[in-house]
């Protein structure tokens, strides 16, 4: 699917055992299925149905997505920091396409 960006706000340093909330978003249509065009036929479903979050590997929050959410879907979560790292971002499209997006943060 063409257009499709994922975009995180994760603080760039925290302190250790800091909790820090996390920003994503991804531009998506997420076409629910249930639409018909102007031809009466339906329009096929296409939505991400599945996010993911790791710290360093140790998944943080994960969720199944639904077709009844919004366009561009949005998530924001805590998470607590016990050293600087790596998080990983996974967004899956029901034709298998998987975006994936990386933010280190640095733990004082």
């Amino acid at each position: 699917m063409a257009n499709v960006k994922p975009r995180v706000k994760v603080p760039k340093s925290a302190n250790a055992g800091e909790v820090i909330t996390i920003k994503t978003l991804i531009s998506h249509p997420m076409e629910s299925g249930q639409r018909r065009d102007k031809e009466g036929n339906l329009i096929p479903r296409q939505i991400i149905n599945s996010f993911k979050c790791e710290f360093n590997g140790t998944p943080v929050f994960s969720c199944d997505i639904e077709p009844a959410v919004s366009s561009n879907p949005y998530f924001e979560f805590k998470a607590r920091v016990p050293e600087s790292g790596e998080f990983k971002f996974t967004w899956v499209d029901d034709d298998g396409s998987v975006y994936e997006e990386t933010k280190k943060i640095e733990v004082k």
